[in-house]
């Protein structure tokens, strides 16, 4: 497909000439002699680029900038300017202008000029689909909610991605934060680039540095290869540290001087290596509390800390409850081919009572064992952990009852008690325990068969 340019110039010669030659350079080219006619033109004209002329009667290339990016166009403009005016051309850019060339036109670099902001053009639209695509109906990209503190999380994430600043995500074990760290990633121009996760607390303070820095072969005993270090897989992309203040003081120390030089020595290395990297580090403690306590040091902590994004536990947003059982009922679906359609509402309520001291992470552990265990298409409170109830059986009087599971049962043994107690409660008639199980006869035979149970059975 052509790529589209358009020119806006209030003198005629000057807008035909420059018409001329980008369409010799193979683009599809429109203009405008004023500010006015090029608002009328390019909303219907799309164009990948625009240039502009900074000084024009009417309203200026400045103020055209500006009503362009009201009507949502966000394509790379170009001013032109003569000398005396430079210092408007630089106010233009503060205002969102790609860049500006001065008259008389150097025709090489304003041909290098148009290449590069299509491609920042073709990016600006990328990064608008991803964006559409990422802020479904629950969330941001994997992060799942509507409540308050979700939304001011999403805006955070929207307002650093597509800048270079470091941030730090603050939040208890199982908030998600690295969700928050991968959704930075994919809004950022970064995310053709590599996102490289290391949990610093994951990984033993021996093997820590080697992991961070890389080595060089022979640099210690076991060094048998040369292996690049996170910085170095992570150049042109994203490094998420999580757990930041596991670290050891000294590498800390380490890690900072990274940062203020963009540079990286492998161990047993004697050159330094330039790295262009974007960290985005994370922690569960009050980084506060640990300056004081000398597990983070206090220099490095404000070289991490320009934007913070602080994660709420799932407590304190239990309105996000169903609609992030809802969305992992849909991938343990997929995951395990199954078809549950929904939880009732005694299973809900249930959730919604629970703490969740493990916060989102403990409540994908819960409903990952639902989905495994329910044989119907819909979850109930024995389809859940210990803290919500267990598998129902039948009581002295024939009525269901419920029987509460061990703590860290495994699927099998749940699947096992719950097949044996409904056979117990139909007395042993396979078909109506199919009928209670919904399975097929011939799939609760497999289920016998497979956990031993035939022999066990009158039949």
């Amino acid at each position: 497909m052509t790529q589209k340019i358009f020119v806006v110039d209030d003198e005629e010669a000057s807008c035909q000439g420059l018409t001329i030659l980008l369409t010799k350079w193979g683009y599809e080219v429109d203009q405008a002699g004023n500010g006015q006619e090029a608002l009328d033109k390019i909303p219907q004209f799309h164009p990948d680029v625009v240039i502009t002329d900074l000084v024009m009667p009417g309203f200026n290339g400045l103020e055209l900038i500006q009503l362009l990016q009201k009507e949502l166009i966000f394509s790379p403009v170009i001013v032109l300017t003569g000398h005396g005016t430079i210092e408007t051309a630089v106010s233009a850019i503060k205002q969102g202008a790609y860049d500006y060339l001065t008259k008389p036109l150097d025709i090489a670099r304003l041909r290098i000029m148009v290449e590069k902001a299509l491609e920042k053009g073709k990016t600006n639209r990328e990064m608008v689909l991803l964006r559409k695509r990422l802020k479904g109906l629950w969330g941001l990209g994997k992060l799942v909610g509507k409540s308050k503190p979700m939304q001011e999380i999403y805006s955070l994430i929207e307002l650093a991605a597509p800048t270079p600043a470091r941030v730090l995500i603050l939040g208890e074990s199982g908030t998600g934060k690295e969700l928050v760290a991968q959704s930075l990633h994919d809004l950022s121009e970064r995310n053709k680039g590599p996102f490289i996760p290391v949990n610093c607390s994951a990984i033993p303070e021996t093997l820590l540095e080697s992991e961070i820095f890389g080595h060089e072969k022979g640099a210690f005993t076991g060094a048998l290869d040369r292996k690049p270090g996170c910085f170095e897989l992570a150049h042109g992309g994203t490094l998420f540290l999580d757990e930041v203040a596991e670290m050891s003081p000294s590498i800390q120390a380490k890690f900072l001087r990274i940062l203020q030089d963009s540079s990286v020595k492998r161990i047993g290395g004697t050159a330094p290596i330039q790295v262009d990297v974007r960290v985005v580090a994370a922690t569960n403690k009050d980084p506060l509390k640990a300056i004081q306590d000398g597990s983070l040091r206090e220099d490095l902590y404000y070289r991490l800390n320009v934007c913070t994004i602080h994660l709420p536990p799932l407590r304190d947003r239990k309105d996000d409850i169903p609609l992030l059982a809802k969305a992992l009922i849909e991938e343990f679906n997929a995951n395990y081919m199954r078809n549950v359609q929904t939880i009732d509402d005694e299973a809900l309520q249930c959730l919604m009572k629970h703490t969740w001291p493990g916060n989102v992470r403990e409540l994908r552990n819960a409903i990952e064992r639902a989905v495994m265990t329910c044989t119907s298409d819909v979850i109930t409170s024995a389809h859940l952990p210990e803290f919500t109830g267990g598998v129902e059986g039948p009581n002295s009087d024939g009525k269901m009852e419920m029987v509460r599971l061990p703590l860290g049962s495994t699927i099998e043994y749940a699947e096992r008690q719950l097949i044996l107690q409904t056979l117990k409660y139909s007395q042993n008639n396979k078909t109506r325990a199919a009928e209670i199980l919904g399975v097929s006869l011939k799939t609760l035979h497999n289920k016998l068969h497979r956990y031993g149970l035939h022999d066990a059975i009158e039949r």
